[in-house]
């Protein structure tokens, strides 16, 4: 019997509103339907489309994105759409008739360098997931049947998979040169066959984590909180476009010290923790006005 679990969340656009389930709608691609023709592979995204308001549905892993039109506002609509969606996945009818097994999705994928010489990122033309996921080994991707098919290669020493890329660390012993081509091609054919990335444990676990740090932030005193606003807007777009991630850890008031984890291709970089470090000490010092600001990075 299904149990899902709608939730609502708001996007940084405001004709656009989230609707989070607690298990996966899509195991393999994303969904983008503009109008009630296009959403013919959906059920629901045809029924949704009756609705007047209703501009683009937009379905990726565990989530549906609606864009609405201006003639009505959320506050009025929200609660009454995601009752409608959870009764229809709860209905047991597919949310949407995915590809069959022997019709690939045509993806692209393309390796992209990063400061780190150990990481490559391999980035696809298509959303593969909603979220951060990092494994460091085999034991830890257990939830994650594409990072578990990349440790089998042997020089796979740690994945990274978030948004639309996978930052992939290898093993010294082989040159990215000899390899890339190869992993390049696994990972597009892993994707055009629909394969898993993620399993629905994993999701759980995530948004276990992601429901801590909110209650986390919560507790955080001003300055904190201020630098992690800092930190999500000016410093995480340019590491997430180098294949990595930036958490916050602590700010300790009386050393004025902050601690940061760094994540995927900026783990172990030889330059990223220096770079990053000194050039989010300086931008904290400036934005807080206070030059005893000091950071430190560390490794993920």
């Amino acid at each position: 019997m299904n149990n899902f679990k709608i939730k609502i969340e708001k996007t940084s656009n405001p004709n656009i509103l989230k609707f989070v389930a607690n298990q996966f709608l899509a195991t393999s691609i994303s969904y983008e339907f503009k109008n009630i023709d296009e959403a013919k592979q959906s059920p629901l995204a045809q029924q949704l489309f009756y609705l007047p308001f209703v501009k683009t549905i937009y379905i990726a892993q565990n989530f549906m994105a609606i864009e609405k039109f201006s003639i009505v506002e959320w506050k009025d609509v929200q609660e009454e759409l995601a009752a409608q969606i959870e009764s229809f996945l709860n209905s047991g009818v597919l949310l949407v008739n995915e590809i069959s097994e022997n019709k690939k999705i045509p993806v692209t994928i393309y390796a992209e360098s990063t400061p780190n010489p150990s990481v490559i990122k391999f980035v696809a033309n298509k959303t593969l997931v909603d979220g951060i996921f990092e494994f460091k080994n085999i034991d830890e991707a257990k939830y994650a049947p594409l990072a578990q098919a990349l440790f089998r290669f042997s020089f796979v020493k740690e994945v990274f998979i978030s948004a639309n890329y996978v930052s992939i660390t290898k093993y010294d012993f082989v040159e990215w040169q000899e390899v890339t081509l190869e992993i390049r091609e696994f990972i597009r054919n892993y994707i055009e066959e629909g394969k898993q990335i993620l399993k629905n444990e994993i999701l759980s676990q995530n948004i276990s984590k992601k429901e801590e740090k909110i209650t986390e932030r919560e507790d955080l005193d001003d300055i904190s909180k201020e630098i992690i606003n800092i930190l999500n807007e000016y410093v995480r777009p340019a590491v997430e476009s180098d294949g990595g991630n930036i958490e916050f850890q602590s700010y300790n008031e009386h050393t004025k010290t902050v601690k940061v984890m760094l994540q995927g291709a900026c783990s172990g970089c030889p330059s990223s923790t220096f770079t990053l470090k000194n050039g989010i000490e300086n931008m904290l010092k400036e934005m807080l006005n206070d030059n005893e600001m000091k950071v430190e990075a560390i490794n993920g």
